[in-house]
């Protein structure tokens, strides 16, 4: 079961290199090294499971959250390219995507945000991330937010399923969004529908929530 990851949300020009290529180390390339050390027993003896812990930022990138949802892009990539190739060895690969998950890595996430210097972005991104994103962004964690617990449950479920499923969605919430994603191969539906929900209807969107 591959869990490690570190998050990252906020202006991109707020954010260093060297902190994008950490993230990426341990979300994406933490998963490579995982994979390369127990892939070769599995397929000698061919059998095994590999469950990853993506994410629905793997599906569908979220604002401000481009470099999280970059890493979990990659591992998604990264595991649909390979599992065609173990299930030749009888290696199945399951992917869980769960949407947010109310923890103190979260918790941690927000209370550097709400400390972290803006300057080197315009005040108007600023004021987006800090007034817009980071208050609608607690009320979807508060309304639709799972526990580590739920979570567990459900990897529980793609460890003991007869065939495990390649991807597993744990929150139905956010169904929808994968399906308008899907709906419209040019982008432009789920493009525009994020649009008007983070800059037309968020105060619609927070009491909703509510």
């Amino acid at each position: 079961v591959s869990n490690a990851g570190v998050g990252m949300a906020g202006p991109l020009e707020c954010q260093s290199l060297a902190a994008m290529q950490n993230l990426m180390d341990t979300n994406f390339f933490g998963l490579v090294r995982l994979v390369k050390e127990v892939l070769p027993d599995m397929k000698r003896r061919r059998g095994g499971h590999i469950i990853v812990i993506s994410s629905i930022m793997g599906l569908q990138g979220i604002v401000f959250n481009d470099i999280y949802s970059a890493s979990k892009f990659a591992v998604e990539g990264f595991c649909e390219s390979l599992v065609v190739q173990a299930l030749r060895f009888n290696v199945a690969i399951s992917l869980v995507e769960p949407g947010p998950v109310m923890t103190e890595f979260e918790t941690k996430l927000y209370e550097e945000a709400e400390r972290a210097d803006y300057s080197r972005t315009d005040p108007e991104t600023a004021e987006i991330f800090t007034k817009l994103y980071l208050r609608s962004s607690k009320d979807v964690f508060t309304s639709l937010g799972q526990t580590p617990e739920d979570i567990a449950e459900h990897t529980l479920r793609v460890i003991e399923a007869a065939r495990p499923p390649f991807r597993h969605q744990t929150n139905v919430a956010y169904t929808p969004m994968a399906a308008l994603k899907h709906a419209d191969p040019s982008g432009a539906l789920i493009t525009d529908a994020f649009y008007k929900l983070v800059f037309k209807y968020d105060t619609v969107l927070r009491f909703s929530l509510r």
